[in-house]
């Protein structure tokens, strides 16, 4: 059974994890350079799921879910890096498109209505 995390959990889990390591987060530019390459191979994966490009048979099985999970990781880091609540972040950004968009597509009551 999976995990219902939070967004803060999963940034306090990151944070512990990475934490372990002398390291740390990698530079801002280099999770950016991550993120375009998790990117990528999503790209991939939706291609070879949905477009007109097959897997070969010579490459490793792959999912559309790992692949948003890779990536999911790498912003956690990122914003945990810069001290970013994803949390907060995500509230401004719907905040904002559930003011700006309200009106910009057909609601699916309007949809049925105007069909009858």
């Amino acid at each position: 059974m999976y995990n219902k995390d939070t967004m803060q959990d999963m940034q306090k889990r990151v944070e512990q994890y990475i934490s372990q390591f002398k390291e740390g987060y990698f530079s801002p530019l280099s999770m950016m350079a991550r993120f375009t390459e998790e990117i990528g191979e999503l790209a991939r994966e939706v291609n070879h799921q949905y477009g007109e490009k097959p897997k070969k048979s010579t490459e490793d099985e792959n999912t559309i879910e790992a692949e948003l999970g890779d990536l999911l990781f790498v912003m956690i880091c990122f914003a945990n890096s810069q001290n970013i609540s994803l949390s907060e972040a995500f509230e401004k950004t719907m905040s904002k498109i559930e003011t700006r968009d309200k009106d910009r597509w057909t609601r699916i009551e309007e949809q049925e209505e105007n069909n009858e």
